[in-house]
């Protein structure tokens, strides 16, 4: 299986819930402001025997020209965005769901972005989403998928899609958060959204204040970072600025 990491930059967020970019080049960190965390936004591209696999959509910004910066990042890749044939969602949080549609720029219409792939979302995290007024989730970024002919709603709480990938909800860092594995040819991928976000939050025990069940968060990095190191699992880690991917 190939991985690529689809980085949109480095950002610091704070309780305002505003993503503001950040040079790691050029800023000091103790400019940032006082309580804020510093993140990357990188979404995944597994491309595997059967499929091109996104693993969450990013931010949703377009660049200058009003073309969307994951598409720009795709083909940077040598990926056309057409090509992608599965986007697996962990939760719908603005900087993991921005991406699921475009905004024409002259027209201000919403667009799918990926017309011709499989959308696989929970449909507890949409309902949910649609209705909770959180600065968290921008619906205008996913509403259109309750009518995109090709989503695949997901209702259990543990499953298979095609026989190669699992998914598990979790309800750690959101109400209704999921996880994956993509297993082919004996090698196994893990990711685990912002249940599991950066590679130090796996070897170090706390409860984060922003998730929303702390506890069960860090119990599962722990299960995850001590099952994957015993079975070899790649890890790829949404908000790691150093260690995006991680294979022991």
């Amino acid at each position: 299986m190939q991985i690529i990491p689809l980085s949109e930059g480095s950002f610091t967020i704070d309780k305002t819930k505003v993503f503001v970019p950040f040079d790691t080049s050029k800023e000091q960190l103790n400019d940032r402001p006082i309580g804020s965390l510093l993140v990357e936004i990188q979404p995944f591209l597994v491309i595997t025997k059967r499929d091109v696999i996104l693993l969450d959509t990013g931010l949703g910004y377009n660049l200058a020209d009003g073309r969307p910066q994951i598409y720009y990042n795709l083909e940077k890749a040598g990926i056309n965005p057409a090509q992608v044939t599965k986007v697996l969602m962990s939760h719908l949080h603005k900087d993991h769901a921005g991406g699921i549609t475009y905004t024409d720029a002259q027209t201000g219409e919403h667009f799918i972005s990926f017309p011709y792939a499989t959308y696989f979302v929970q449909r507890r995290e949409y309902d949910y989403a649609m209705g909770v007024g959180s600065a968290s989730y921008i619906t205008k970024d996913f509403e259109l998928l309750d009518e995109f002919s090709k989503v695949i709603w997901l209702h259990e709480d543990i499953g298979t899609i095609d026989g190669y990938i699992r998914y598990e909800l979790t309800q750690a860092h959101s109400q209704y958060h999921q996880v994956f594995w993509i297993e082919e040819d004996g090698a196994t991928i893990f990711f685990g959204g912002d249940d599991a976000p950066q590679l130090q939050q796996m070897k170090s025990r706390f409860v984060a204040k922003y998730d929303f069940n702390g506890k069960k968060c860090m119990e599962l990095r722990q299960q995850w970072w001590e099952q994957g190191n015993q079975q070899h699992w790649t890890f790829l880690f949404y908000h790691d600025i150093q260690s995006p991917v991680y294979h022991k």
